[in-house]
């Protein structure tokens, strides 16, 4: 297994660096189901920051980014079964990905609640407003 950081995966989505994309692209061709590519959970919320603050990518388009990250048989990703849940809540609501992720990672480590300040985390991410 190989991990792979932010950039390997910006280059292979958008190619817009001539001098990485062809490496980007190397590395993700050889991923293969017995020796994948381990995506953790820090670099997808990098990813995702990347994506729609440098890329102006929009939400859609960072879910079905993400959901092609998470069906690939050639990468792994860290908490699978958190990052799902929180892709589940950003799908279906206008909470951000680290929100959804704070708030299902919490879920998963057996927290019985998730308290914030952020309005918006509290009502679409699951957590307990804090007032």
């Amino acid at each position: 297994m190989v991990g792979l950081d932010t950039d390997i995966l910006v280059q292979f989505l958008f190619q817009d660096d001539q001098a990485k994309r062809g490496k980007a692209t190397a590395v993700m061709s050889a991923l293969t189901v017995a020796d994948p590519g381990w995506v953790g959970t820090a670099v997808l919320l990098d990813l995702v920051w990347e994506l729609t603050r440098n890329h102006k990518v929009k939400r859609a388009k960072v879910f079905q980014i993400l959901t092609y990250l998470l069906s690939s048989q050639e990468i792994v990703v860290e908490q699978d079964a958190v990052v799902r849940e929180a892709l589940n809540y950003y799908q279906k609501t206008s909470a951000g990905f680290a929100d959804c992720l704070i708030a299902a990672s919490a879920r998963g480590a057996g927290c019985a609640r998730t308290v914030t300040f952020d309005r918006i985390a509290a009502r679409d991410a699951g957590m307990e407003l804090v007032e």
